[in-house]
């Protein structure tokens, strides 16, 4: 998977997708709206039974209690979490149909406080809108890259595209 100015090239498609509101940064820091540069790897695929079936067998399931925490003092900062949890977190069963399925990253796999955290692949609000920092897609379009993506996958993000 390559980023580019269109969209997401991956396996000869190019997926039209949002990025950062901040667009892209070689600097990621917590709370910018930036994507990071860089080549990141997919380490996870979450989604909503309630709401989509199974899309791949390694996908986990999302429920009520599971949470990001986005905390930079905190232990678990940048990694998976269950309620209850006082630190700052996300929660990824959410009201809306942006997190029904999420595909994380490594980026900040060892916790760097204040390096940027959930970094996802995930539903957008629609085209053009920016993110925190994902890289987000039409839902069709998600499905058929979690499907399709296994664990591993690299998402390469070129510094070229931070302007």
């Amino acid at each position: 998977m390559v980023l580019t100015r269109q969209g997401l090239l991956w396996r000869g498609r190019l997926f039209p997708c949002s990025i950062g509101r901040a667009g892209v940064t070689a600097t990621k820091r917590e709370g910018d709206h930036a994507t990071p540069a860089g080549i990141l790897r997919i380490t996870g695929l979450w989604y909503r039974p309630d709401r989509l079936a199974r899309p791949a067998p390694w996908a986990r399931a999302i429920g009520p209690g599971d949470l990001w925490c986005d905390d930079p003092g905190h232990p678990a900062y940048n990694r998976h979490a269950r309620a209850p949890l006082t630190a700052s977190h996300e929660r990824l069963r959410r009201a809306d149909p942006l997190y029904d399925l999420i595909l994380t990253t490594d980026w900040n796999a060892t916790g760097v406080p204040g390096r940027g955290s959930a970094i996802f692949l995930h539903q957008w609000r629609r085209p053009g809108y920016g993110t925190v920092g994902c890289i987000a897609f039409a839902r069709p379009d998600l499905m058929r890259i979690a499907r399709q993506a296994p664990p591993g996958t690299r998402l390469v993000i070129p510094r070229a595209l931070g302007g």
